[in-house]
């Protein structure tokens, strides 16, 4: 069994910068793969984006592109999302999941984090 937990998240004004982390405890991830979603109050679910056990990355989104950069450290069971000039669109609850080798976008997922709150002010 996989615990996710995220961390990182708080206030920002617009256009600064935070680093969120996803730490994972019960077995390694090194053989997962991770995503990062988002989610604001009334809206749906976005896909963030994600990175493969090895390391690559998936083709972010437009709306994070140039700006967020998705990592991993697999001797520490952590991945980031370095996220860079942050809107006030980007305000929302901010989410790992896990699964074994690939994550499609659509899921399924085996593992959620509890999520962490990013509030962008302007």
């Amino acid at each position: 069994q996989v615990q996710l937990a995220e961390s990182g998240g708080g206030l920002v004004q617009a256009g600064g910068s935070l680093r969120l982390s996803c730490a994972a405890s019960g077995r390694s991830i090194s053989s997962y793969g991770m995503v990062w979603f988002r989610q604001a109050p009334g809206k749906e679910r976005e896909y963030v984006g994600g990175i493969s056990w090895s390391g690559e990355t998936t083709t972010p989104p437009d709306f994070v592109k140039g700006r967020f950069t998705i990592s991993r450290d697999n001797a520490k069971n952590t991945m980031y999302l370095q996220m860079n000039s942050l809107k006030p669109e980007d305000t929302a609850v901010y989410l790992c999941a896990a699964c074994l080798d690939y994550c499609s976008p659509d899921g399924p997922f085996d593992y959620w984090g509890q999520g962490t709150q990013v509030t962008v002010s302007s």
